[in-house]
């Protein structure tokens, strides 16, 4: 949530130090401890901690450029999840997922626009990737995984729209023909970026997944941009105290 300088960061084979904030593994366990100043409108302390108990670690990476500048790592695309924050309200338990995008290019050099999904099953969860990118080539992939971590590529049920965000990003999913998803909680609105709990059916299932929607063409905008400098504060001059 806040943006420091290479001063304030320690990075160890089991734990990932950012200012006042980090990660770490204990028996298994991802520990997140979280202590930061939240941003405008509403200016807070956020403090507290999330410990994520994957099922299974992955050993899947998804390339999503032909030459990798741009890879999906699904670390743990099953995982409960506990969340005990210093605020009213804040405590939650429940399932979830951990993973990660990495690359050596910015986002919006390569891209369009993506749309990404995420939906629990009985068996384990399954995630579709679909992405335009600025050289007019596309990428479509969808995984199914257990809850014991083994990944399998499956064949793409079709893509449906639904209901653009408030910001009136466009957004679509994957589920079986005939099906008709629709958002049954807003997570986040941004005029480049939509995360949402959304409802589909995957053979025959019906799912509430974590699904996104990323503009990018909006996000190049010069216009937008400088709204990132207000809702993701910067700190400078951070020290551990040595």
């Amino acid at each position: 949530m806040t943006d420091r300088g290479r001063a304030a960061l320690r990075q160890s084979p089991r734990q990932f130090t950012v200012g006042p904030s980090s990660l770490r593994w204990d028996r298994g366990t991802l520990v997140i401890d979280i202590n930061e100043i939240s941003s405008l409108p509403l200016v807070s302390r956020v403090r507290g901690q999330i410990r994520v108990s994957p099922s299974a670690i992955t050993s899947v990476e998804l390339p999503l450029t032909p030459d990798g500048t741009h890879v999906w790592r699904p670390f743990a695309p099953s995982a409960e999840v506990t969340c005990d924050l210093e605020a009213n309200g804040w405590q939650w338990a429940g399932h979830g997922y951990f993973d990660a995008n990495f690359g050596t290019r910015a986002l919006e050099q390569d891209f369009r626009d993506w749309t990404w999904g995420r939906f629990p099953t009985k068996d384990g969860a399954t995630c579709f990737y679909d992405a335009k990118r600025r050289d007019g080539s596309d990428l479509a992939a969808g995984f199914h995984f257990t809850a014991d971590g083994r990944a399998e590529e499956i064949a793409l049920p079709p893509k449906h729209r639904f209901r653009r965000s408030l910001w009136a990003v466009r957004r679509e999913t994957r589920g079986d023909p005939d099906t008709k998803p629709r958002q049954v909680l807003n997570m986040l609105d941004a005029p480049f970026y939509s995360r949402s709990a959304v409802e589909t059916v995957i053979d025959g299932e019906r799912t509430v997944g974590v699904h996104e929607a990323l503009d990018l063409r909006r996000f190049r905008s010069p216009l937008i941009k400088p709204m990132l400098a207000v809702r993701v504060p910067r700190r400078a001059g951070w020290s551990f105290g040595i």
